[in-house]
């Protein structure tokens, strides 16, 4: 067994959670709806625990409308999304049950991951659904979701959910054989089988994969989604979905598609969310002392380091850690407000003590509130 294979194979059987995502493209009909299901009937029947990320909602609205492109306006595509997400659940529910189980549904926006709260009831909905042996199918909320609520593609979504359900593993069905190499004259050339991360040069090979008359997404979006699932400690794999056999080659550990090895270690279910989930309220920029301290020293941050502040934000959200060079390296639970930050902008400890209180915490944004990007 080569080692590609081996990969594969020990991420197939080492998965008890396996979230897989079937795109538009890959729904057009009862037929190829069908056949996803038998898959996934495959995948629990080997002891995975699977919940699907399913669009189509649009895209079977335009069929039933006899709708021939993509709209553009908001409320059309609300229109159509709510007209075809009731037949979309009726044929899944009706495939399910020809393999023994249920599919329940869940309708997701961005709003209800942001939240605390909302995150955790998502979360706790899905484990309840498997302890029962249902099948989650999930999708963004097109009926209602508006831009700022939106995920922006059923990849990301599915990226998110990796984090939420703790899932081991993440398959994107697509209708590519996976990610492509480009020669020099800038064509697509050998597919990519392993990437141990998502760095400037795989995101170059992105682009020129979306189809906006019935889908959104294309590869960039497919690795925004391995950047979260493998941040979150899942491997993620992109399969051709159109392959009759591929259920059945994931299982047997076939070097097919592209793979995206996990992170060295699985972040903590809380950290996940604030680093992946939560909403962003301002940001805090910090020296090179500061930033070695937090990703080399595994310290909290302290307003002796914080050189700059960003936005108007109050005790408690969170916000963005900027190092010297504009990149983001780290999230937090920050614990002064902006105005009091900007106070306390290069005061050692015992000065923040002196103009805060006593009852003052030290720490701008303490180490069990922070998570590292780049962990």
């Amino acid at each position: 067994m080569t080692e590609k294979c081996i990969l594969r194979s020990n991420a197939i059987g080492t998965a008890k959670k396996i979230i897989v995502k079937a795109g538009t493209r890959l729904l057009i009909d009862r037929e190829s709806i069908a056949k996803i299901v038998s898959g996934i009937a495959k995948l629990r029947n080997a002891g995975h625990q699977v919940l699907l990320v399913s669009s189509g909602a649009v895209g079977m609205g335009m069929e039933l409308a006899k709708v021939p492109r993509r709209p553009a306006e908001l409320a059309q595509k609300q229109a159509l999304a709510a007209l075809g997400q009731t037949r979309l659940m009726s044929i899944y529910s009706e495939e399910c049950a020809k393999h023994g189980f249920s599919a329940a549904q869940l309708l997701l926006t961005a709003a209800d991951l942001r939240n605390r709260s909302r995150y955790l009831n998502v979360m706790n909905c899905i484990n309840a659904l498997w302890e029962k042996d249902i099948l989650p199918i999930a999708n963004e909320n097109d009926s209602v979701s508006i831009a700022e609520l939106k995920f922006g593609d059923n990849d990301t979504l599915a990226g998110m959910l990796t984090s939420v359900a703790d899932a081991d593993l993440t398959i994107l069905l697509t209708t590519v054989d996976g990610l492509r190499d480009r020669d020099q004259e800038g064509n697509l050339a050998e597919r990519i089988s392993c990437v141990k991360k998502v760095n400037d040069q795989i995101r170059s090979l992105a682009g020129g994969t979306d189809d906006s008359n019935l889908s959104i997404g294309g590869m960039d979006s497919k690795l925004r989604a391995a950047e979260l699932a493998t941040a979150a400690g899942a491997t993620l794999w992109i399969a051709d979905g159109r392959d009759p056999e591929v259920f059945d080659r994931i299982l047997a550990g076939e070097d097919i598609g592209t793979i995206f090895l996990p992170r060295n270690h699985r972040v903590p279910g809380r950290k996940r969310w604030l680093g992946f989930f939560s909403k962003i309220s301002g940001a805090l920029i910090i020296d090179n002392g500061a930033a070695k301290a937090l990703i080399s020293g595994g310290k909290s941050l302290l307003p002796s380091g914080i050189i700059a502040v960003k936005g108007v934000f109050r005790r408690g959200d969170t916000v963005e850690i900027i190092n010297l060079e504009q990149k983001t390296i780290a999230r937090g639970l920050v614990n002064f407000d902006a105005k009091d930050c900007l106070l306390l902008c290069g005061k050692h400890s015992y000065e923040v003590v002196d103009i805060m209180g006593k009852e003052s915490e030290t720490e701008a944004v303490h180490r069990d509130n922070l998570v590292l990007l780049e962990e």
